[in-house]
């Protein structure tokens, strides 16, 4: 079974390093320009090509044969883990999907620019969440108003 504890920070930072080692996008440059542009679109294509190994080793495994644990109890305790790993599966392939979508904002020259205000995002947000959509102040204030329409 594929390991799924190398967590998306972790997933994040190797990219990161592998694309850019001795580049970090700074405020001093001006606010998406090439080389930014650059750097989240590499991010990117490096998260989603990690996403996808992993799946493939998922689906390998799943093709290699059934669970054959004699033990109710061990045989309990691997389904469990497989039920895990496919949880975690199909979350990663719901990011694939929003990778896609932060991808085109980058050919259309949205990307790093909040869906609500327009305003910028931030690079240290878009490194830590290359897929962000929304200002950390946009983004509280949804969840906020999510919130209160879920307790109503």
């Amino acid at each position: 079974m594929a390991s799924a504890t190398t967590t998306d920070i972790e997933v994040l930072e190797q990219a990161r390093q592998a694309i850019a080692p001795d580049y970090e996008p700074s405020d001093d440059e001006p606010y998406m320009n090439e080389r930014q542009v650059n750097f989240f679109r590499m991010l990117l294509l490096e998260w989603k090509r990690s996403i996808l190994n992993a799946s493939s080793a998922t689906l390998q495994s799943l093709q290699d044969g059934p669970i054959r644990e004699p033990d109710l109890n061990d045989r309990a305790s691997s389904e469990t883990d497989w039920s895990i790993e496919l949880r975690t599966r199909d979350r990663q392939r719901k990011l694939i999907a929003k990778i896609d979508a932060a991808l085109r904002r980058l050919d259309e020259g949205e990307y790093g620019y909040c869906e609500v205000t327009g305003d910028p995002i931030g690079l240290r947000r878009l490194i830590a969440r290359p897929v962000a959509t929304m200002t950390v102040e946009a983004q509280e204030a949804h969840e906020r108003r999510e919130k209160i329409s879920r307790d109503d």
